[in-house]
């Protein structure tokens, strides 16, 4: 059978499926209601997890996925979480970060962050409180990613002499400045004065829980006016940057063998310290994504099940109406292989339209969702692809029996049918 022949079948089918169709308006839509919660559950719960995914991964790689962090609290979770051991564990500290620049061979740029806690922050009239205050080493826009809206970073002067300067988060400079520019203006941290030199750009809601939105950051030196770097109060880590070179596990291993040289810690004994990495946050979560999409798939293939039995049922019903209208086309010449198309476009249409209005469902409630929550949802053209796929499998297992059938009337017996 030459493709154009076959072309002009299909054509001709879908014609005559889609006035099939439309003559039952409410048949229709009750057989593909199966089809459209399904194809509705997988969808969503695919889009969901897909644009969990890509916010993880976009706020991880804000906080460094070629990054190594030294601190007293390991990135694990569950019930062994040991942490009346880990509280133990004395912070990393200034005079640390300095030996690990000084003694490593591969000059990764390294820095030290302490995070002083929610403070309560003012400008004129206007204040903020819980403004989470971040003291930062210099190279902390280099190890870091983040944009600046305006302003400028910390220099290296600045940052070496502790000058009371900061950049603050665009929440912060929302409710801080909400008519006037931030740039050379004063606040009061904590009753404080300190320059704002830079505002970062927003970045949004992070799902670790990194976002510099209400965040204002000062030079380490002069967190240090506020609290001692170097004591258990201070809640520290230093930052190591993995060149292209080296790999993460490279560095890993240096940075492990510097830090126990200086904690002079024996061989054998336990570390008093934990080396993190962003894919201890990452990858548990893929796992439960990819088990969450599980779930979206079998909820979603009951619901199929149940639509695909409908409409079989309802195909078996049409080819019954049209018994004699596919006997008088078979008198007429008509080939099986006919027959056959017709009720199958028929059946692959109707799930095609379930499909369709259950995708359309899941666009139209991504769209309420970046209204009303400040959280990103990516509808994909994978996805839709993959509704629209499945439909029509779903179509043609369903409509194959029926169609099948249909093609294997007897045209005098059908004919004379009733």
């Amino acid at each position: 059978m030459k493709f154009g022949i076959l072309f002009n079948q299909v054509i001709e089918s879908a014609t005559a499926a889609l006035q099939a169709l439309n003559a039952n308006r409410m048949r229709t839509f009750l057989s593909t209601l199966g089809v459209t919660i399904g194809i509705f559950c997988i969808i969503m719960v695919l889009t969901i997890v897909e644009s969990l995914e890509i916010n993880l991964q976009t706020s991880v790689e804000s906080l460094g996925k070629d990054v190594v962090f030294v601190e007293k609290w390991p990135w694990e979770f569950g019930p062994d979480y040991k942490w009346w051991k880990y509280m133990k564990r004395p912070n990393p500290t200034l005079n640390e970060l300095k030996s690990i620049q000084e003694k490593s061979e591969n000059k990764y740029p390294s820095i030290l962050t302490v995070d002083l806690g929610g403070k309560f922050v003012k400008f004129g009239n206007n204040s903020a409180s819980g403004v989470n205050i971040q003291g930062v080493s210099h190279l902390y826009n280099v190890v870091r990613n983040f944009d600046l809206t305006s302003g400028r970073y910390f220099t290296e002067a600045e940052s070496n002499n502790g000058n009371d300067v900061c950049l603050i988060g665009s929440d912060v400079y929302s409710t801080l400045f909400p008519s006037i520019q931030a740039i050379d203006q004063h606040i009061q941290i904590d009753g404080k004065k300190y320059e704002v030199i830079g505002v970062f750009k927003k970045e949004g809601e992070s799902l670790i829980g990194n976002s510099l939105d209400n965040v204002i950051t000062i030079p380490v030196g002069s967190a240090a006016k506020i609290v001692r770097i170097n004591s258990d109060r201070a809640n520290s880590r230093i930052h190591v940057k993995a060149s292209q070179a080296k790999s993460m596990d490279e560095v890993e291993n240096e940075l492990r063998g510097m830090m126990r040289s200086l904690r002079k810690i024996h061989p054998g004994q336990e570390e008093n310290f934990a080396l993190n990495k962003t894919t201890l946050i990452s990858e548990p979560l893929k796992q439960t994504f990819a088990v969450v999409s599980m779930g979206g798939w079998i909820i979603g293939g009951f619901a199929m099940l149940v639509g695909g039995f409908g409409i079989a049922n309802i195909m078996f019903v049409s080819v019954k109406e049209r018994t004699n209208q596919i006997g008088i086309k078979k008198s007429l010449g008509a080939k099986n292989y006919f027959i056959l198309i017709e009720f199958l476009t028929e059946a692959i249409l109707l799930c095609l339209f379930g499909g369709i209005v259950g995708i359309s469902i899941v666009y139209f409630l991504t769209l309420i969702i970046q209204h009303t929550v400040e959280f990103n949802v990516f509808l994909t053209t994978k996805n839709v692809l993959t509704g629209l796929l499945v439909s029509i499998i779903i179509g043609t297992i369903s409509g194959f029996l029926p169609a099948w059938s249909a093609s294997k009337l007897n045209p005098v017996d059908a004919i004379r049918s009733k």
